[in-house]
Order: C-alpha cells, then structure tokens, then sequence
C-alpha cells in the first residue's frame, strides 16, 4: 500500500484534482493519502474534499486518509510527496512582489517563474522546500519528492545541489496544455500527434510536432503552424507565441501571457501599443487570484454540502501516472524537470531542464536529448543566469547575487537601470520581512 504525502492540501483545488486522478486509478485504490498544510481552516475544507471523492467511489474503507497539521507525521514512511503549496500565500507575497516593482516601473504578468518576482518566490521558497528535504532524510527518505510549486526551475536546481540523495522531479502541465492546444489549432486528434519537447521549465519548444499517418509515416505540422503565424489566423491572446516561432522558429510550451515577461521583447514602458498589439494583460496573476479568493468560500460550501454530488474528474498532470508506474512497473512517459548533466548539451550541466523521461517501478529516468537549436539555447540561456545567480544567493546566503539575478534578467533589465534595480531589491527586502532569510534581509 503506497503512502502519499500532499504537502500544501489546503490548495483545496489542486489538491482535488491530484487526489481524483491517483483514486480513480484502480491501481492505487489501496493506498495511503495523509494530508498536511500549515492552514487548519483549509486543511479542514480538503479532508472533507478527499472523504468525498473516496465515498463517490466506493473507497471508503479502503484507503487510510490521514489530515495533519504535524508535518513529519505526515511525512512518515511515505512513499510520493506532492509539493503544492505557495510559502506567504497571495497575502502578503504575491501582492507584494507585483506592487512594489510597479512603484519603480516595473509591471509583470503573472511573476512567479522569472523576473523579480520569480526571483523573490525562490528566495522564499526554497529553504522550506529544503527544510521538507530534511524531514524526508528524517522520515522517508526513499520517497520520491514530486514538485508542482514554482519557481520550478529554480528550485529544481536548488534541489539538484543542496539535496542530490533526494529521489526529485519537477512537475508542469504546460507541455501537455500546448501540445492539445497546437492540435485544436491544426484541426489535429492528439492522439495522432508525436512531438518532441525540450528545454526549460515554460521555455521548453517542440523540436518536432507530427501527425503519425495511418501507413505509420508521418508528415511534418510545423509548415501548417508556421503559415497560421503568417496569416494571423491564430488566437489574439497567443500572439507572443507566434511572433517568437515566426522569428525563432519552434513554438513555446508557456502561454503568451507568461512567456512575454521571460523576454525583454513586449513589456515596455510608453509602449501601450505593444500591449494591445500582443494581447498582454498586465497583473493578470493578480486579477486571477482575486477571483480565486472571491469564489473561495463559495467552493468551500459547495465541497462541505453532503446534498451536493462532487464530481470526480481526471486531469493532465502527471503524478497519478507516476505513482502507477512507480507501483505496478507499467511503464510510463511524462515530460519532468530534472537535473540536466548533460540531457541537453548545449545548456549548462548543472541547470534544471524540462525533458522527457521514462517511468518504471526503477522511478524517473530522464532521456538525453542531444542539443538543441543554437538560437533557442540562446534564449533559454538568458533565463538559466538569472536562475542560476538566483539559486547562488539561496545557497551561499550573499545577498548581492540577488541583485545580479534582478540585473541579468531580460525583462528587469530592459525597464531599469542598475542603480535602479539595486534600489528595488532593496525595497522587496524590506516589505517581505521574515518571509525571507536572515541574510537576504542584513545588510549588503
């Protein structure tokens, strides 16, 4: 019987749709699922959630489901620990890493992947997901740790250095989401697509994206999406995407929203037409947390009402898939952040790549890929300094790389000036308070 361990339970949503994919697997219908979060009130709310979905079906008895408050009881003997949670939640952090860049000019989109506030999300996050490491060497530590929290990439590689005895995956949905949506914009079943994906968490491209024929050849859909590019028949809200394989060639796994602020290309200031032009939402995080917040507490009633039948629906991502092939050996293949020593060639070895790996009961075994195209490690490249002088400030406690990381990213860069970052940082510091280390808030 497998104990799987969600860290985080209380992000009742994610939480729902990671426990309806691994219940309705019948594979693991006898399995262990303890529950932690720091939250009572939303712990509470997922327990109720979690019986739901046991009880619609016809689990109940069968699997031991545990709701704690007490991490390393949760963590013991587990088998698969899920990471879900957001260290300072959108109040105060969130907001925070939005408003105070835009007192200095600078405006983001969704900033928890790149950028300042990607930057400042790893500060805080990744001693907590090193704190949970440690509990894991305590408890479990043979336990695959599977990582759904962001910034992935930074603390994919933070991982890889500070805890390398640590069984790590990063997890993502954007490979999945784009290969559907580039499928539904061919007209394509993707079930008769074969592509190949590589790169970074949200800069990863399809290096080939095929429809596998009937006589089992294949044809080549890039002419097909590279002439939506040049016509603009394509949807208004992915013209980043577009734009970038028009000029680069290959298409992007992260939407356009996202994506736009990983560049120095399309948020500018006095460039409104470049925002109209894109389609680019700027706080959009921000607006999309706000409803999450409004609707919380009617979600809550909702999972809590016994009269209301829950809906057990599965998703994409691809724990469950995981976890089945980890148990049973059916093999699997799933796109997984990992260590790159040398998967991809021309990125550095110690950066986190997105690539894809086989799945057994032997656990993750990422595939080599080779090297990708020149202009897309350029890209890619971009986004590994800032990441890497990121993880550097949270592993040596010195905090004038936090000010390089905010120096050498593209989109900070292209906005600010270096005494104007510097005077940034600063202020981040300041208004995160304890939420990050001691040493990020010393003196320099």
């Amino acid at each position: 019987m497998p104990k799987i361990c969600l860290v985080g339970a209380g992000s009742t949503v994610f939480a729902r749709a990671i426990l309806s994919d691994v219940l309705s697997n019948e594979a693991l219908s006898h399995c262990e699922i303890a529950l932690y979060d720091i939250d009572p009130e939303r712990l509470a709310t997922s327990e109720v959630m979690a019986r739901r979905i046991c009880r619609a079906l016809g689990l109940a008895g069968q699997v031991n489901l545990v709701a704690t408050l007490d991490r390393a009881a949760a963590l013991e003997g587990a088998d698969f620990v899920i990471l879900m949670m957001q260290v300072g939640g959108y109040r105060p952090a969130t907001v925070t890493d939005f408003e105070v860049p835009k007192r200095f000019g600078l405006r983001q989109t969704i900033a928890d992947t790149l950028g300042i506030g990607g930057i400042f999300r790893a500060l805080r996050t990744i001693p907590v997901v090193f704190d949970i490491a440690e509990d894991m060497r305590r408890h479990c530590p043979q336990a695959l740790m599977m990582n759904y929290v962001n910034p992935m990439a930074m603390i994919s590689w933070a991982m890889g250095e500070a805890y390398p005895d640590i069984r790590y995956v990063g997890l993502c949905h954007s490979v999945q989401d784009t290969s559907q949506f580039l499928a539904r914009t061919l007209g394509e079943d993707i079930a008769d697509i074969d592509y190949t994906c590589a790169g970074l968490n949200h800069v990863a491209f399809f290096l080939k994206f095929e429809k596998r024929l009937a006589d089992g050849s294949r044809v080549d859909l890039y002419p097909r999406l590279r002439a939506i590019a040049a016509d603009g028949t394509f949807p208004p809200n992915e013209a980043v995407r577009f734009e970038v394989m028009k000029r680069f060639g290959h298409f992007v796994t992260e939407s356009s929203i996202h994506f736009s602020e990983y560049t120095p290309w399309f948020i500018k200031r006095g460039r409104e037409d470049l925002l109209q032009e894109f389609q680019l939402p700027l706080d959009e995080y921000i607006t999309r947390c706000e409803r999450q917040v409004a609707t919380w507490h009617h979600l809550r009633q909702e999972l809590e009402d016994e009269s209301r039948p829950i809906e057990v629906c599965r998703s994409r991502e691809y724990a469950a898939a995981i976890i089945h092939s980890c148990v049973t050996g059916t093999p699997s293949l799933i796109y997984g952040n990992v260590r790159n020593a040398g998967l991809i060639e021309n990125l550095p070895a110690e950066a986190a790549v997105e690539v894809a790996c086989h799945v057994d009961r032997n656990g993750i075994q990422p595939l080599r890929l080779g090297r990708v195209p020149v202009q897309l490690a350029a890209i890619m490249r971009s986004n590994i300094n800032v990441q890497e002088l990121a993880v550097t400030a949270a592993l040596t406690g010195r905090r004038e790389h936090i000010y390089h990381a905010a120096a050498m990213d593209p989109h900070t860069a292209a906005e600010l000036s270096l005494a104007e970052i510097e005077a940034l940082v600063d202020a981040l510091i300041e208004a995160h308070g304890p939420l990050l280390p001691v040493f990020a808030r010393a003196a320099a």
